[in-house]
């Protein structure tokens, strides 16, 4: 009965309960990956590839705010990994299934499990990974990412109003080369330390009123452009990783990693 006892209050002690706010940003995120589902099963595909881009950005807040405000935990840690598999590999995956790869039979819904199944892969090796590789680098595309790039190339289509048997042949390769580069070694920039808190050249903020107006002018067209040109970034990235020369002093083994967010 003693040994029970000191079992049970050791387990009280591991969960003493859960940080409200951030948490409840991330059950909006999961919320509006389950809306793009159901959206996308109701045939509202440009619905479903809106919800998706709010759940990235839900995403990139709980994060976010759960480290200014120091209130990380491994719960919250295991949550918004369990919520990023639905909204971020689910819902994807059944949008492009049902909106593009329904007509390729088998193959199409190969590609979308592939997603999915790439998608968890990514997300399992990037909670055990997180502390032993460098801060500022994704290992392999970020799922929120791939996800974006199928939301943005979605409306990016509806909005043209193509309808060709070309797109479908193009969004099929598509799946599958962001399956496999979430699950590849390519080193893609987290944008973690942005320094937005800190001075910069006034030509900086002229940059960033100028982006902020191309993209609102042309929303879906420059939403997509972004989201490509990130893609895209990955073999870069990799070639400034391993090209610039050794850090002395800390491994990167000993730098200390944030909350995992937008894996």
């Amino acid at each position: 009965m003693s040994f029970r006892r000191r079992r049970k209050r050791k387990d009280r002690r591991k969960f003493r309960g859960t940080y409200l706010i951030p948490n409840l940003i991330t059950t909006a995120s999961l919320f509006s990956g389950f809306f793009a589902i159901v959206a996308s099963i109701n045939g509202r595909f440009e619905s479903a590839a809106l919800a998706i881009l709010v759940a990235m950005v839900l995403d990139g807040l709980d994060g976010r705010l759960a480290r200014l405000t120091r209130t990380t935990s491994g719960f919250g840690v295991q949550y918004d990994s369990l919520s990023d598999l639905v909204a971020f590999g689910v819902a994807p995956a059944l949008l492009v299934y049902l909106w593009a790869l329904q007509g390729f039979g088998r193959f199409g819904w190969v590609a979308a499990f592939l997603f999915v199944v790439c998608g968890a892969l990514r997300l399992a090796r990037f909670n055990v990974q997180t502390g032993s590789i460098d801060p500022n680098y994704f290992n392999g595309l970020p799922i929120p990412a791939a996800a974006a790039f199928v939301a943005t190339g979605v409306l990016f289509y509806l909005h043209l109003g193509w309808w060709t048997s070309l797109r479908h042949i193009y969004v099929l390769v598509m799946i599958y080369v962001l399956s496999f580069l979430m699950v590849s070694n390519l080193k893609f920039y987290s944008f973690k330390k942005p320094d937005l808190f800190k001075r910069h050249p006034f030509q900086t903020l002229v940059a960033g009123v100028l982006i902020f107006v191309v993209v609102a002018t042309e929303p879906y067209f420059m939403g997509f452009i972004l989201t490509a040109a990130y893609v895209a970034s990955g073999i870069v990235s990799t070639y400034y990783f391993y090209s610039r020369p050794p850090v002395t002093g800390k491994t990167e083994e000993e730098v200390p990693s944030p909350k995992p967010s937008n894996p």
